[in-house]
């Protein structure tokens, strides 16, 4: 319901403006001191404030300016006396958004009223659109074609955007740290109908439990210390566009039930308001966490799973898809050489041959920083082995340790060496005589190691 302070400490005219409101059907609250309407003002959701110019103590001029200091939107009419009309202009030039003079009509103070909310509600959907505006220009420049990527598995996932982007269901995306789970998200907004409305992210792990709350479903003034304003929640600006939840697995109990009631009901209230909000956005969620884990250790609501598991998108790790590496490493050697003003053309077949062989914990987010990293420190026209971080290329990283605590020293030992005498004849390009001589042995006991390894099949050059 419209609240509407009312500050006169004339009595008789309070009631009257007071009769006037309720007869709009909107609730009205009286002070009869600025004192006394400024904590009421802290303490309540008012969306428009009349004031009479005198008051006892300070005055409607001295209440406006203090309000004005914490609310540069909510629109007061002040109350002045013919006589005073120039009290009335100095308010105005304050920021009071009207005036009246005594004696005044009923139809006076319901018109000025109803320019009032109408302003009011006018600023808000400007301050929404703009909002709006700022996430529509911020993600613009992502599109489908931003995913890289042509191995059977991407294929697949491909396929799947296309057949769920239109649709309105909830999506779950599950997939490691770093596999790209934000941009598929984006790729389904994008490629949907909803794809000229907001794409609203919301990092879920990067975000305290009461500060989640207040940012995904709004606040309103009052609502918790330093809440000096209403302020629309992530759904609220998403709109009828489409709300990311990020890490969805690291949201407190406490706003699991309300996520489930705004997935269930479409429908929520900002922090500390009684106003119900229609949900119209459609909410996409990733996790790199096994949900199903997490409810059996009570972290997180089994109901809710189900209402976000409508469709699931599985993507899979960098190291199950190592046809995608050149691919990937094409498009950010272009991304960063824009970036840089620098002009490498490509990368080493050396080189190239340690990233096809690296597992890549870390998935295209390490590959991208590699790459970015490769990119500003070499001189050469091409990324080579020497643009590499160490830890692509230290044999311990090599061929990773299999985790198993029992395997005997001969097999570990050998393991070992074979890693060695990869590294070598990487570093020498196949050159068997200089990857002897790197290693400290005779070229004919190399040459052995090689076939007892497998390694005369691979092309070092």
């Amino acid at each position: 319901m419209t609240t509407i302070l009312i500050v006169e400490d004339h009595q008789n005219t309070a009631e009257a403006i007071y009769q006037i409101v309720e007869g709009k059907q909107m609730q009205g609250l009286i002070a009869d001191s600025a004192e006394k309407a400024f904590d009421i003002y802290k303490a309540t959701t008012v969306d428009l404030i009349i004031t009479d110019m005198k008051l006892p103590g300070k005055t409607g001029l001295d209440f406006l300016k203090q309000v004005r200091e914490v609310d540069a939107d909510i629109p007061v009419i002040v109350i002045t006396a013919f006589a005073t009309v120039q009290n009335a202009v100095e308010a105005m030039k304050v920021g009071a958004f009207d005036y009246i003079t005594k004696p005044f009509t009923v139809e006076e103070i319901e018109v000025k009223i109803d320019k009032a909310l109408d302003a009011r509600e006018l600023v808000r959907k400007n301050r929404i659109l703009h909002w709006e505006n700022e996430y529509l220009r911020e993600e613009a420049r992502y599109h489908f074609s931003e995913i890289v990527g042509q191995s059977p598995s991407m294929q697949q996932i491909y396929g799947l955007v296309k057949k769920v982007a239109p649709a309105n269901s909830p999506v779950l995306i599950l997939g490691e740290s770093g596999t790209g789970k934000e941009l598929i998200a984006r790729a389904v907004h994008y490629s949907s109908p909803r794809k000229n409305s907001p794409f609203v992210k919301v990092n879920c792990a990067a975000l305290a439990e009461g500060v989640l709350e207040s940012e995904l479903f709004g606040h309103e003034k009052g609502a918790f210390t330093g809440a000096i304003r209403r302020k629309p929640g992530r759904f609220e600006i998403a709109a009828e566009g489409t709300i990311f939840l990020d890490e969805i697995s690291e949201i407190p109990p406490s706003i699991q039930v309300k996520l489930l009631r705004v997935l269930q009901e479409k429908e929520f209230e900002r922090v500390g308001g009684t106003e119900t909000l229609k949900m119209k956005a459609r909410l996409i969620a990733a996790t790199n966490q096994k949900l199903e884990e997490l409810i059996s250790k009570k972290l997180f609501r089994e109901d809710l799973y189900y209402r976000l598991n409508v469709v699931s998108l599985h993507l899979p790790p960098l190291r199950e898809r190592s046809e995608d590496i050149p691919p990937l490493v094409h498009h950010f050697i272009g991304k960063y050489n824009q970036e840089s003003g620098k002009k490498v053309q490509g990368m080493t077949p050396a080189a190239m041959k340690f990233l096809l062989t690296y597992t890549w914990p870390g998935n295209i987010r390490e590959l991208e920083n590699v790459i970015e990293r490769a990119i500003v420190l070499t001189g050469r026209s091409r990324i080579d082995i020497e643009d590499l971080p160490q830890n692509i290329i230290n044999l311990n990283n090599f061929h990773k340790d299999n985790g198993q605590d029992d395997e005997n020293l001969i097999k570990r030992i050998e393991e070992y060496e074979k890693h060695l005498i990869f590294n070598a004849l990487m570093r020498t390009r196949g050159n068997i005589s200089q990857a002897a001589q790197y290693l400290g042995i005779k070229r004919t006991t190399l040459r052995y190691k090689m076939e007892k390894y497998d390694l005369l099949r691979y092309d070092f050059a």
